[in-house]
């Protein structure tokens, strides 16, 4: 906990939306109050049917949810947003004890699960954990990511690779890097 620089987890949260969905007005509005510290924007809801309408709008980066709801239920909403987007992060926070919905979350896909009441140390906690999660998600999506040249310029940067006695992925981030500064 200690170790935990809030301005730098502030600095990379805040490039984030997020969504709260809890039927209860008070823990609702202290949760989108909290996370509104911390997010670029926070979207709130009552039930899951108004979650799932804001989330085809709004398409959040993170959703916190409860299980226990009118109208849909966290799990069933779960599940409707994991088949839409696979790679969604969704966080249970609940204060049920039903090992039955807990496991149905859980392989659903939730990301997290996180037990009411919460404090500022768990909410911390997740929120680096989250960061952590979203880093981990872009190393591999970097990893995987593949261009094609068109040959002039598949010389020039083969050459220029030589040259420099780097990899032609390093003359290409290079260029990447200083096109995107300029931007």
């Amino acid at each position: 906990m200690s170790s935990i620089d809030l301005v730098q987890l502030s600095e990379q949260t805040k490039r984030l939306t997020a969504m709260v969905v809890e039927d209860e007005a008070v823990a609702n509005e202290l949760l989108s109050s909290t996370f509104k510290n911390f997010f670029q924007d926070v979207y709130s809801a009552f039930d899951g049917k108004e979650a799932l309408a804001m989330y085809e709008k709004f398409h959040p980066d993170i959703i916190f949810l409860d299980i226990i709801m009118p109208e849909l239920d966290g799990i069933e909403l779960a599940r409707l947003v994991r088949k839409s987007n696979p790679n969604q992060i969704l966080i249970v926070i609940s204060a049920s004890n039903d090992i039955d919905k807990i496991s149905k979350s859980i392989e659903i896909g939730v990301n997290s699960f996180i037990q009411k009441p919460i404090d500022t140390k768990k909410i911390i906690e997740l929120l680096s954990n989250i960061i952590s999660m979203i880093s981990k998600k872009k190393k591999i999506e970097t990893k995987t990511f593949s261009i094609s040249l068109p040959m002039d310029l598949y010389e020039i940067v083969n050459e220029n690779a030589k040259l420099e006695s780097i990899s032609k992925n390093a003359i290409i981030i290079r260029s990447l890097r200083n096109f995107f500064k300029d931007q």
